[in-house]
């Protein structure tokens, strides 16, 4: 039986089996995750992995193909107004208003979720202080930058102090001093028990998630911590390459056909191999006759991002048989 005041299980999302077909489509498949509590849990995939679909289904906007998934607390196909009254939404669109103010906005956003009054007030000088709006209030939307337009999209979905907070892709398209200010805001309220979900596709993003799980053409390819994934889901090992000649370097490497990846990371290079011992001395000898000048030539631990392109490499081969 669905608890109705919050005291549902430490689990504050659970899916089991989510499945969604399009016709012969299968956008999501046989997706199985848990969120705990409080915990800020990323949701990774390239575009058109499924991320999105996912989510709405748990948003209770798409009905699932078959499987299950429960919310706070509701099954999200036999209860979805109710969960929605405890859930916030923003999306990488912002769903905000241009033609009305900030305030405005928040008077709309407080309206549909049914916070009125000394409430609202409240809620919305929280917001105006937590977003550093705090002034604008009468500043019409269109005009604000993309950071401010990202804090006011966070405040309108927070405003009913929802207990899960879904964000997809929210720092698409903004500079990086707003991510970071925004990431700030995110532990802000997970500090304070909100559940949040978040899908992105920056990696150093993901690091700061306390869960995660990789989707790659409708199905999960990995999940855990970040130190758990690169720990389990590394095919092979990282060699980082500094020279003068990156690009001449990486077409030099690619060349030779015997590496799992060779990628550029900045004015670095990462070689994916599953012969260490043998390709490290390797590539320093390769690149010198050629004429590239090797600064080094080291094994380091993964990153997310060479993680996460390993796991997407081998679940193609598993998927594409």
């Amino acid at each position: 039986m669905t608890e109705q005041n919050g005291n549902y299980n430490g689990l504050a999302i659970e899916v089991l089996g989510l499945t969604k077909k399009f016709g012969d489509f299968v956008a999501v498949n046989n997706v199985n995750f848990e969120v705990q509590r409080g915990e800020i849990f990323g949701f990774l995939g390239p575009n058109g992995a499924g991320k999105t679909t996912t989510i709405r289904m748990l948003l209770g906007l798409l009905t699932p193909t078959s499987g299950t998934a429960r919310v706070v607390g509701f099954d999200v196909i036999k209860e979805p107004e109710a969960m929605r009254k405890r859930i916030g939404y923003m999306s990488q669109k912002f769903s905000l208003y241009n033609d009305l103010t900030v305030e405005e906005n928040l008077n709309f956003y407080g309206g549909v979720y049914g916070v009125r009054g000394r409430k609202l007030k409240e809620r919305k000088d929280y917001i105006l202080k937590m977003a550093g709006l705090v002034g604008r209030e009468r500043e019409l939307t269109r005009n604000l930058s993309g950071g401010w337009k990202q804090r006011l999209a966070l405040g309108a979905a927070i405003i009913h102090e929802p207990e899960a907070l879904f964000l997809d892709e929210p720092t698409a398209g903004v500079d990086p001093i707003s991510r970071r200010a925004f990431w700030e805001l995110i532990y802000e309220l997970a500090e304070v028990g909100t559940t949040i979900l978040v899908t992105t596709h920056y990696m150093d993003e993901a690091e700061h998630c306390q869960d995660l799980v990789f989707i790659q053409r409708g199905r999960l390819v990995a999940k855990g911590s970040p130190e758990e994934i690169k720990v389990t889901k590394m095919h092979g090992d990282v060699i980082e390459i500094d020279c003068d000649d990156a690009a001449r370097a990486i077409q030099l490497l690619r060349d030779l056909n015997i590496f799992e990846e060779v990628a550029l990371y900045g004015s670095l290079i990462h070689v994916v191999t599953d012969n260490l011992p043998e390709h490290l001395p390797f590539i320093k000898k390769t690149l010198t006759e050629h004429g590239v000048q090797v600064n080094s030539v080291e094994r380091i631990a993964p990153s997310l991002e060479d993680v996460f392109i390993s796991s997407a490499r081998e679940a193609e081969k598993v998927i594409g048989r």
